[in-house]
């Protein structure tokens, strides 16, 4: 959890610290949990209150968007509309290869004939 080598840097303040994605997925669900006041995932972490803050806060703005875009049938009728066109450019393209073999056909034909 922790560097021991990490120091401080020039004016004293404590060095900054960079954590995953992972790390504060952790952090979070220690919050959640009631494991851990801010108090002591900042210190258990080595890092500053506020970057506490900080990831509780992003970490519900985040749960709240995906909640709200999790309605029922919203990515359904997306599909719907993606599979509609995907069904007409095949039914496009389905008479076009037929037109082409009818004019192949036809010019064979008159080659053979003539």
């Amino acid at each position: 959890m922790s560097d021991p080598t990490r120091g401080s840097d020039r004016g004293g303040r404590r060095a900054k610290r960079f954590l995953t994605p992972s790390q504060k997925y952790e952090i979070f669900l220690q919050l959640v949990r009631a494991e851990v006041t801010m108090a002591e995932a900042a210190e258990a972490w080595k890092v500053d209150r506020t970057t506490i803050l900080r990831i509780r806060t992003v970490a519900k703005q985040g749960a709240l968007d995906a909640l709200a875009a999790s309605r029922p049938g919203v990515k359904a009728a997306q599909r719907d509309a993606e599979l509609d066109a995907a069904r007409a450019d095949a039914a496009r393209l389905g008479e076009a290869v037929k037109e082409m073999a009818v004019k192949l056909m036809l010019v064979e034909g008159k080659g053979g004939w003539g």
